[in-house]
C-alpha cells in the first residue's frame, strides 16, 4: 500500500516537522578530515518526521505489506565469497561492552555478528522489542529505510537536507541544541557517557546499560525535531565520498539541493555501496566517536544492520 502525503499544504503532515531551507554551512573543519571542507549549500524547504522511525511505525509497515527485511533475509554465497557456508546464517551486528580497557583500533572488539538479530530481536534470537514500541526502529539496512520510505509516501533525506534540518537554525553550532555539550550539566541527547567500550556512567536508574531511549526523551533542535544527536545513527540517501566538495568560487553559486552520487573512483571490488549516515549514536563517546553533531558523517554499506542505526523521512 502506498500512502500518498501532500507537499504543499497550510496543515502539517502528521508527526513531520516544516523545515524552512535556505541556504548554510554545512560541515566543519574542527573535526574529522570527512567533514570538511566546510562550504555553502541551499535546500529547499520540506517537512521531516519529528523523530526516528520507532518500532511501532515499523511494525505496521510490515504487517501491512509483508515486507522481510534483510537482517531476516536467508544469505546468498555468492555475495561473501570465501566465507564458511554454515555461518552465512541470517542475522545482524550487535554490540558488547568489554570486560576493560582496549585499544580502540579494532571495531571487532565490541562489535559482533549474532545471528538471528533483526529489527524485531535487535540483540539476538533470545531479545525483544516488547516494551520498546517508541523506541527508534534499528537493525535495519539502507534497502528496508528506502521500502518504509516508498510505502509511508516520502523519502529519505539527502545529507545536505539532513544536516540543515539538525542544525535547526544555529549556524555553525557544534551541537544541535548550541555550543555547550551540556548546559548547566543537563544531558541534552542520548551519548556514550564513560571511556568507551567498557565503562558506561548512566543518566538514570532507567536506562543503565547503554542502548537506545524512547523518541522525545530528549529536547528537540529549534525545528521541533528530536535525536538529531545520538540514540540512532541515521540512513541518508547519498552516497559516502571521504571529504565534501570545495566550496564554490563565489557565494552566489552554492550547489542547491545537492545529492551525491556513487564516486566515480569508488572501488570496483565494493559489492554494496554506501552511504552517509548522519547524528551519531548512543555508542558515541568523546574518546572514541565524537559523532553526535550535525556537521559529522560516516559512511556505512547499503546492506549493514546495526543495533545503532535507524532512519527518517521527508517530503518535498
Amino acid at each position: 500500500m502506498s500512502i500518498t502525503v501532500p507537499v504543499r499544504t497550510a496543515v502539517p503532515p502528521k508527526g513531520m516537522a516544516r523545515i524552512p531551507g535556505g541556504t548554510f554551512l554545512m560541515g566543519s573543519d574542527a573535526f574529522y578530515p570527512e567533514e570538511r571542507p566546510v562550504h555553502p549549500v541551499a535546500v529547499d524547504g520540506f517537512w521531516m518526521d519529528e523523530h526516528p522511525v520507532t518500532v511501532a511505525e515499523f511494525r505496521r509497515f510490515t504487517k501491512d505489506t509483508g515486507y522481510v527485511t534483510v537482517a531476516e533475509r536467508d544469505i546468498e554465497p555468492a555475495d561473501f565469497p570465501g566465507a564458511d557456508p554454515d555461518a552465512l546464517v541470517p542475522g545482524a551486528l550487535v554490540f558488547g561492552m568489554t570486560s576493560g580497557p582496549v585499544d580502540l583500533d579494532d571495531w571487532r572488539r565490541w562489535w559482533s555478528y549474532r545471528p538471528g538479530a533483526c529489527w524485531r530481536r535487535p540483540l539476538g534470537r533470545d531479545s525483544t522489542v516488547h516494551g520498546r514500541e517508541l523506541h527508534p526502529v534499528t537493525q535495519v539496512s539502507f534497502e528496508d529505510a528506502g521500502a518504509y520510505a516508498s510505502w509511508a509516501g516520502k523519502e529519505l533525506p539527502t545529507e545536505a537536507e539532513w544536516e540543515f534540518a539538525a542544525r535547526g537554525g544555529l549556524e555553525g553550532a557544534v551541537f544541535v541544541w548550541g555550543d555547550a555539550f551540556a548546559p548547566k550539566g543537563r544531558r541534552m541527547a542520548n551519548t556514550w557517557h564513560g571511556a568507551f567500550p567498557w565503562q558506561y556512567l548512566p543518566a538514570s536508574a532507567r536506562h543503565p546499560t547503554p542502548g537506545t531511549t524512547a523518541v522525545r526523551t530528549f529536547p528537540p533542535n529549534g525545528y521541533g525535531l528530536y535525536d538529531m544527536a545520538g540514540n540512532v545513527w541515521e540512513w541518508t540517501s547519498d552516497h559516502y565520498t571521504e571529504r565534501h566538495p570545495d566550496p564554490a568560487p563565489r557565494t552566489c553559486c552554492a550547489p542547491r539541493n545537492p545529492r551525491v552520487d556513487r564516486p566515480a573512483d569508488a572501488p570496483a571490488e565494493e559489492r554494496f555501496p554506501r552511504r552517509v549516515t548522519k547524528g551519531g549514536s548512543h555508542l558515541c563517546a568523546p574518546n572514541y566517536c565524537l559523532r553526535y553533531r550535525p556537521a559529522a558523517r560516516t559512511g556505512q554499506s547499503e546492506d549493514t544492520a546495526t543495533c545503532h542505526l535507524g532512519f527518517r523521512c521527508v517530503v518535498r
